[in-house]
């Protein structure tokens, strides 16, 4: 069992940064694959950014790419999302996610945070 919960969420100009983090307890943090997801207003659940278990692959979404990166801390059990030059569109709940094995799908990924709201004004 892991338990993640994500922090760093809050308002910013566009243009303007933000670094998610997500703190995971529970056993072989190291073991996962971890993921972000984003569920803007009215719409799905999307795919954002993952990252394999050792850190080696990172794997983004295309709306994302250029702008975001995903990184892991082993050692301190914490996944982040480092968000640069963001945008209006970027707005959403940012959801962290871990899994057996890295993949841009949700039903891959059994354990998930509550989400952190990231609000990207014009």
């Amino acid at each position: 069992q892991v338990q993640l919960v994500e922090s760093g969420g809050g308002l910013v100009q566009a243009g303007g940064s933000l670094r998610l983090s997500c703190a995971a307890s529970g056993r072989a943090f190291s073991t996962y694959a971890m993921a972000w997801f984003r569920q803007a207003p009215g719409k799905e659940r999307a795919f954002a950014a993952a990252i394999s278990w050792s850190g080696s692959n990172t794997y983004y979404a295309d709306s994302v790419k250029g702008r975001f990166t995903i990184s892991r801390d082993n050692a301190k059990n914490t996944v982040y999302l480092q968000m640069n030059s963001l945008k209006p569109e970027d707005t959403a709940v940012y959801y962290c996610a871990a899994g057996s094995g890295v993949s841009r799908a949700e039903g891959n990924y059994h354990y998930w945070g509550q989400g952190t709201q990231v609000t990207v004004s014009a």
